[in-house]
């Protein structure tokens, strides 16, 4: 939750925590941030835009924008990164449909061109699509914000994906070894297979510092030692299906600091710490 950068009384429940905040929250508040207390990366909400609208509805200069002004209210000294506006290439953010509990994604065929009656493309034509658009946008971001610390991210689905999109990186200049963090995603809905395991070990062997996005318990489990960081809304759903706290009033734990805090030290204790 973006109050929980600013909020003196939650300081010291935070502490040692980097927050990840997402800019389709931070987008609807209008006043002044108040100055962050914490470290924070910023997440772009591509996964939100993608699902609901099949495209970006924000230009590069517009989402620029957006980010300047939260980082000059929040403070930019303690901004980590910030994600750039890539595209996943989930099968179902691609062609569209139903997903877990009724969730519509709009499928991005116009945006890949594909007409109302036209056939749609295979995976790997799609996926090679939603590459470029990703590296194309990484570029874009850092040629007009030099001041913005903007991420790159490696989409795919199979290994080889990921692998082209490297390559898409090296043609364009950009050693991905060098960078200090990149993003890993299309994890999401993979978490507990040997797949992504190995993507990501692939290319932490190479000296690839990953970010993996929306990485739930499942997959910490198996491959969080390829991982320099990760996010994840999993304690948000595990506190929404759960009983609240001991003398916690609220509905549930969905959106509780306490309940985020206690699921991230167990994560912390269970999968990343020198004796796991």
């Amino acid at each position: 939750m973006t109050n929980w950068l600013w909020e003196s009384d939650l300081e010291a429940l935070l502490r040692g925590v980097t927050l990840f905040v997402s800019r389709v929250r931070l987008s609807k508040r209008v006043s002044a941030f108040p100055r962050a207390r914490h470290p924070y990366c910023i997440d772009s909400g591509g996964f939100t835009e993608l699902q609901r609208h099949g495209r970006w509805t924000l230009a590069p200069a517009q989402y620029i924008e957006e980010v300047r002004r939260y980082l000059s209210d929040l403070g930019a000294d303690l901004c980590r990164w910030v994600a750039p506006q890539d595209w996943m290439c989930e099968e179902l953010v691609i062609y569209g449909g139903a997903g877990r509990r009724g969730m519509l994604f709009h499928g991005t065929q116009e945006a890949r061109g594909v007409g109302a009656s036209s056939p749609d493309q295979d995976l790997t034509t799609a996926v090679r699509i939603h590459q470029r658009l990703t590296v194309d946008n990484a570029l874009e971001l850092r040629r007009l914000a030099l001041d913005i610390p903007f991420i790159c991210v490696l989409q795919g689905n199979r290994l080889e994906d990921y692998v082209h999109c490297e390559r898409l990186y090296a043609e364009a200049g950009i050693d991905l070894t060098a960078e200090p963090v990149v993003g890993i995603g299309s994890v999401c809905r993979r978490q507990g297979t040997t797949e992504i395991a190995e993507i990501a070990r692939h290319f932490a062997a190479k000296g690839i510092r990953l970010h993996g996005f929306g990485v739930k318990t499942l997959g910490l489990a198996s491959y969080a030692d390829a991982l320099v960081s990760a996010d994840s809304m999993a304690w948000s759903e595990d506190g929404r299906y759960s009983a609240p706290l001991p003398g916690h009033t609220h509905k549930s734990c969905a959106n509780c600091p306490d309940w985020a805090v206690r699921w991230h030290r167990r994560i912390v204790q269970q999968h990343l710490s020198p004796a796991a």
